[in-house]
């Protein structure tokens, strides 16, 4: 009888084998060119602001959803090959469980942004898409377009039509509820709502690919984008870096989740 118990709590967690595509959400092509990257009036960490010229990309429209990423942990189990946490279910911040033996995203958070996957879990979900993490200068130039605007919508100042902030603790919406907060490209919700895990090490600008901080080592601290539900109005800018964010790459948080680039 114990044996059993064993083996049906370890078929419980353990990974299992990737069969199914999901979906492919809507992307958003982001052209060729330049754009201002950081800013100088602003914290140290965003500065100094510079030109980067990046090739065409594209970028999910939204953030990566709980119903969403049920539907990978349902394929993928919650620990990667290598034994890294992937989503931390058994953290009371977790908005998906087990129900009916499969993984499911509780009621009423389904297109709520994921949070509680860690860096590892973010990068699996997207390699599962075929796709992959923005690069941090991939994801401001997203947010910011090429006229160096603080936040996606332009310069003026944070309200609650175009985003979500100064919120609780779990205080997040839908990832579709504001669209008059899109960038210029008409991607939403890159302002408040949930932090956003990026492939680069969170180094010293300029930005530069090429200097080992798109390396995808384990251990590095990540940069964050975009601010989360609970950040003030000064930390949702399309500048802003996480800096004084907990963000240890192998674990999850209440408010980091994160999109894909293709």
């Amino acid at each position: 009888m114990h044996a059993v118990l064993v083996i049906a709590l370890c078929g419980l967690f353990a990974p299992r084998p990737v069969t199914a595509q999901p979906a492919d959400p809507q992307m958003i092509d982001i052209p060729q060119g330049p754009f201002i990257m950081g800013r100088n009036d602003g914290p140290a960490d965003e500065s100094p602001a510079h030109t980067l010229t990046l090739r065409k990309y594209a970028i999910d429209r939204l953030p990566v959803t709980n119903a969403q990423y049920a539907a990978f942990l349902e394929n993928s189990g919650v620990t990667g090959p290598g034994g890294e946490r992937l989503y931390d279910h058994d953290d009371p911040d977790a908005r998906i469980h087990r129900l009916n033996s499969r993984w499911t995203a509780d009621p009423g958070s389904e297109q709520h942004p994921v949070v509680e996957a860690s860096w590892a879990g973010a990068r699996a979900y997207c390699a599962w898409r075929n796709a992959r993490l923005p690069t941090e200068a991939e994801w401001e130039k997203a947010a910011r377009g090429i006229d160096g605007r603080r936040y996606p919508w332009g310069n003026e100042a944070p309200d609650a039509r175009r985003a979500r902030f100064a919120a609780g603790w779990h205080g997040t919406a839908p990832v579709d509820a504001h669209p008059a907060g899109a960038s210029p490209y008409g991607v939403l919700d890159l302002a408040g709502n949930a932090w956003e895990w990026v492939s680069s090490a969170y180094r010293p600008y300029p930005y530069r690919s090429d200097d080992g901080r798109e390396d995808p080592l384990p251990g590095s601290v990540r940069a964050t984008r975009g601010g989360g539900q609970d950040s003030s109005a000064a930390e949702i800018t399309t500048t802003q870096r996480g800096r004084n964010l907990s963000r240890n790459p192998a674990a999850g948080h209440h408010n980091i989740g994160f999109r894909c680039a293709r």
